[in-house]
């Protein structure tokens, strides 16, 4: 149980990144590249909505394998809005062995801890920093601190506001994990 629960924490490191040119000057997300092994979520997801930006980013293929797996492809790619706070694959390179490959066996957990990373609606970063907790896609809220920067729950938030067409996505650099 305490291996699982750092586990699943240490899926909340994720290193900051620049996504500078995945973002157009109206703020539109913009493709930059494909992988063999997220073709499959392209041909699923629209390349301007939440899924579809993660897979062209090409710092979140860890993560759009575990959408796909937890068979979140369509739901995240649907009409929204939505809001993702998304690690990047720094973040899950950090797991300890074999941690990522047990996520992608337990889908049940695996859609768990991928739906506490979404809030419903369009929140955009002035909007988060009004905000004291937010409800996720599982019901359990995440707490917003913006004494030091902005944190959710222990979570920096490193890059905002990268506008798709169904939501908005910011990038984290921790996990956020739900209560069991």
């Amino acid at each position: 149980m305490l291996k699982q629960t750092l586990a699943f924490a240490a899926l909340a490191t994720a290193a900051s990144i620049g996504l500078t040119g995945d973002v157009d000057a109206a703020g539109k997300c913009k493709q930059k590249r494909t992988t063999a092994h997220t073709a499959s979520a392209r041909a699923a997801a629209a390349p301007d909505t939440i899924v579809g930006t993660a897979v062209s980013a090409g710092a979140f293929e860890t993560l759009v394998t575990a959408v796909k797996a937890a068979g979140l492809v369509e739901a995240l790619s649907g009409e929204g809005p939505f809001t993702v706070f998304a690690p990047t694959d720094e973040a899950f390179a950090k797991l300890p062995d074999g941690t990522i490959e047990a996520l992608l066996e337990d889908t049940e957990k695996l859609a768990a801890i991928l739906k506490y990373h979404v809030v419903a609606g369009n929140v955009m970063a002035a909007d988060v920093v009004e905000l004291e907790e937010a409800e996720t896609l599982i019901g359990q809220t995440v707490k917003v601190d913006t004494s030091d920067g902005v944190k959710i729950n222990d979570a920096n938030v490193v890059k905002t506001d990268i506008k798709c067409s169904n939501g908005v996505i910011h990038v984290i650099d921790t996990v956020l994990i739900p209560a069991e």
